[in-house]
């Protein structure tokens, strides 16, 4: 017998915001669904397997833009 799994490609971008495959996911996976959603200090989601440097770079870049 063979199991089949299904999971949906979320993309490389979290929020329009080109981020990666794995962070994307990790936030989605952890519930946030937009950048109002994060936590105000985003090192608290560095702890999230596959968000890395870049990723809590991009999005305070995006929080400074507004």
């Amino acid at each position: 017998m063979t199991v089949e799994r299904t999971q949906t490609d979320r993309g490389p971008e979290f929020a329009g915001i080109r981020i990666g495959r794995p962070a994307t996911g990790a936030l989605i996976d952890a519930g946030y669904s937009t950048l109002a959603d994060l936590p105000d200090n985003l090192d608290e989601i560095a702890a999230l397997h596959g968000v890395g440097p870049k990723a809590i770079r991009l999005l305070n870049e995006a929080r400074a833009q507004g």
